[in-house]
């Protein structure tokens, strides 16, 4: 009897599993957009203080845009947050990634500030990554000046891996592009997401990272490219998802910030704020900009729903940057090249072209499997005649790049230069992801000066910031690090565990590369 009744709740159970899952899978259907308004980018801001003194320096230089590299991760948070005190008529920011910490906390008050003023402030967010800040979303969209909208949206917010499980397909796609535009006059991209590990403030990992300021004609390109994603099909009043803030939610987000300044970890980026000239001298027509032609580079927000050619950054950033005919030189963190790609490293390789690659050693990758996926092509291209550079491991590159002790770098940044005449700074990795998955956003600036200053890097720098990874004379991969007082060779992914190479090698040997 008791065996028969074991049985009867065991098929009861699965009779009601195609029920839980239906119910799972109707709570993942986004809601309606009906109701939902479309806004655009305001005009007239030439007036503004940033317009008047964009306006003056622009007007030298017809057709071209100024841009001013911020390499330095308090360069970065500083441009965000004084353009945001700056701003008098509206703030557009669209990241992947804004977290919850320092120095986000400090530039989420920064958008609220500007709002206190009056200023409109649009808040574009993926929602890959918003977990746990349903309550902070909502206090910040309760303000009149202030929307947020979270793209392609995770609807089950307490069971957040359902979604996953029941709607992978769209899921799958997210928003990487990376912008923050103020009064449409000026502009900050890159790879930089918003929180501490990006701006220099990270305990456990600090990311080597390229953004740029531009002025001039290409910010008209980056509020139009904005303005397409707020008002596409994948952009959801955060109200529709996470509800409307209570009035505790709201006191506890003030409560937030004041907390935030008595952080001692905040007290750095507090001064920073008060003290850098970078948005001033930007003002005073001060600030080194690079003038040169720039050409935005983006993804259609479509993408998530279709991979056409036409919808897609890749062939746009194969046509603009044009065939690389002498020199080549890459840095991208997550590099997955696949066959494809590793094809046409080689082909160009063959053809004469002088190809360097920096990305991520075992030791520095954030992600296994993305190390996984490039591991498989490192032979191939070595053969082929790819030169490739890995960042060294935590303690090693973060002593070299003068990082705290306790913190440990790793590589962010993706830019590469072609023939020391035009160079790309986005969101863009060489991987499969950015190319078919996730939508991106770059630059391609036909400088000179910029792409001999990365060339620079690899003729005199690389060596002393990563490993070389070269074949020995039976054709295995070996790591030299020039700058541990003479050659040191290993032979196995420097920094690393027997377990972790061993994961890294179970992984490679799955079908993910379209994954990554």
């Amino acid at each position: 009897m008791a065996q028969a009744g074991e049985r009867e709740r065991v098929l009861h159970a699965a009779r009601m599993l195609p029920v839980v899952a239906i119910a799972l899978c109707a709570g993942c259907a986004p809601p309606s957009l009906a109701g939902r308004t479309a806004t655009s980018a305001l005009q007239g801001t030439a007036t503004t203080r940033l317009g008047r003194a964009t306006t003056e320096l622009v007007a030298p230089h017809p057709g071209e845009s100024g841009v001013h590299p911020l390499a330095a991760g308090e360069d970065a948070f500083a441009a965000r947050g004084l353009l945001a005190a700056a701003a008098e008529r509206s703030i557009d920011a669209q990241y992947y990634i804004w977290h919850d910490d320092v120095t986000g906390r400090l530039l989420l008050e920064a958008l609220c500030q500007a709002a206190d003023r009056g200023v409109r402030v649009r808040l574009l967010l993926d929602d890959n990554n918003t977990a746990g800040l349903d309550p902070t979303i909502a206090a910040v969209a309760a303000h009149p000046n202030v929307e947020v909208r979270l793209f392609n949206p995770l609807v089950n917010r307490q069971m957040r891996w359902t979604n996953f499980l029941f709607d992978f397909s769209r899921i799958n796609h997210r928003m990487h592009d990376k912008s923050f535009t103020v009064d449409n006059q000026v502009t900050v991209l890159g790879g930089r997401n918003v929180g501490d590990e990006y701006f220099a403030a990270g305990d456990d990992v600090t990311f080597a990272d390229l953004d740029v300021i531009a002025v001039g004609p290409v910010v008209q390109d980056v509020w139009g490219t904005f303005d397409r994603f707020w008002n596409s099909a994948s952009s959801y009043p955060a109200a529709s998802l996470v509800g409307r803030a209570t009035d505790k939610e709201r006191a506890a987000l003030t409560a937030h910030f004041a907390a935030t300044h008595a952080d001692p970890r905040a007290a750095k980026y507090i001064e920073i704020l008060r003290h850098s000239g970078l948005v001033e001298q930007l003002r005073t027509g001060t600030l080194a900009l690079e003038w040169a032609t720039a050409h935005l580079v983006s993804d259609d927000p479509g993408k998530v729903f279709s991979a056409e050619r036409d919808l897609l950054l890749l062939p746009q950033l194969l046509q603009i940057a044009g065939p690389p005919s002498s020199r080549f030189d890459v840095v991208s963190p997550y590099f997955v090249p696949a066959k494809q790609g590793t094809t046409a490293f080689a082909a160009m390789s063959r053809r004469g072209v002088k190809i360097r690659v920096l990305t991520n050693s075992l030791a520095s990758n954030d992600v296994s499997a993305v190390h996984a996926g490039y591991s498989k092509s490192r032979k191939s291209l070595l053969r082929a005649g790819v030169k490739l550079y890995e960042l060294k491991h935590a303690g090693e590159a973060g002593a070299a790049a003068g990082h705290p002790h306790g913190s440990s770098a790793a590589l962010h940044a993706k830019t590469f230069q072609i023939d020391g005449s035009r160079v790309f700074v986005g969101s863009f990795n060489f991987d499969p992801r950015s190319a078919r998955l996730n939508t991106e956003l770059g630059l391609v600036i036909e400088s000179p000066r910029l792409a001999l200053r990365l060339q620079g890097f690899f003729d005199r720098d690389v060596t002393t910031r990563a490993y070389e990874v070269t074949l020995d004379a039976a054709g295995s991969l070996q790591w030299s690090d020039a700058a541990a007082g003479g050659p040191r060779i290993y032979h196995v992914d420097p920094g690393t565990s027997a377990w972790r190479r061993g994961v890294v090698e179970m992984l490679s040997l799955l079908p993910i590369d379209w994954l990554l």
